[in-house]
């Protein structure tokens, strides 16, 4: 997720030139088989929720967990797809600019190129706003959604109608909310996010939503979502959970933590943001 950053992004020169610009480029979104998405159980939301509980705690702490928020056959079957996918991105910045990278591309980069990758993010993380992690994107329109026969299409229709946008606005306490934004993400070892706090000026951003999808993690693997206190130095940690959705409020300092080399897969969920509108055409 990305916003205002906490510092200013250091100045992150000849990135371009170590890796090589071929090896960084804006990349068409690869085609993605559905022969084996037919059977996407139906979206549906636990019955057991308690909307007002969750609306409390939200008015409280300007975060709230839904453990179980979609039913276990329906999380299962999220997981499973977004590991079978082949067209993720990785995504890493510099500064403002953004370059992404498929798995093919990167699996082609030599060593040197690999290392040099690596200390330039690594640089860029020591004093400003850095990130690495791999992403399916949808789009935000919602002719351009109703178009596509991407599962992830379908999540974000799901998230901006009906009785799930109802409930998210009630849990937000904004009836303006008018959509859901979303993304699949995955982090590897040695991916992270850096502090910052989502705020975009036009995003018209209410909330922002995490969507766990891994069914065992450790909080020994890293890749917490760390929210940062506004004094002193004691940040409140969630560890990623199978089937659970956090959602807190924009703008809000937070960050994700370097996944370690402890992990034996990667931390998937689905982010996002809900947003007031107008809703893109």
């Amino acid at each position: 997720m990305q916003g205002r950053f906490l510092r200013e992004p250091p100045l992150f020169l000849g990135l371009r030139n170590a890796i090589g610009c071929a090896y960084f480029r804006l990349l068409a979104v690869p085609g993605w088989s559905n022969s084996r998405d037919m059977d996407l159980p139906p979206l549906q939301l636990n019955s057991s929720l308690d909307p007002d509980r969750l609306a409390r705690d939200f008015a409280q702490d300007g975060r709230v967990r839904i453990p179980a928020i979609l039913t276990n056959e329906c999380a299962v079957w999220w997981h499973d797809h977004l590991r079978q996918r082949s067209d993720w991105r990785q995504v890493v910045n510099s500064g403002d600019r953004i370059f992404e990278l498929d798995r093919a591309t990167r699996q082609g980069m030599r060593a040197e190129q690999r290392q040099a990758l690596e200390d330039a993010v690594y640089a860029g993380a020591r004093n400003g706003f850095q990130y690495r992690y791999e992403t399916i994107r949808t789009p935000d329109g919602a002719a351009a959604r109703g178009a596509s026969d991407d599962p992830l299409a379908a999540f974000a229709r799901w998230m901006s109608q009906g009785p799930t946008l109802d409930l998210l606005r009630g849990i937000v306490g904004d009836e303006r909310v008018a959509m859901a934004d979303a993304q699949a993400t995955a982090y590897a070892p040695g991916d992270f996010l850096t502090g910052h706090d989502d705020g975009v000026p036009g995003k018209n951003r209410v909330a922002a939503y995490v969507l766990g999808l891994t069914p065992a993690w450790r909080c020994e693997w890293g890749g917490l979502l760390l929210f940062h206190p506004e004094q002193g130095d004691a940040a409140e940690a969630w560890v990623p959970q199978f089937n659970t959705l956090n959602i807190f409020s924009v703008p809000q300092p937070h960050s994700v933590s370097e996944v370690t080399r402890a992990a034996p897969y990667r931390r998937y969920a689905i982010t996002g943001w809900l947003r007031r509108g107008p809703v893109p055409g």
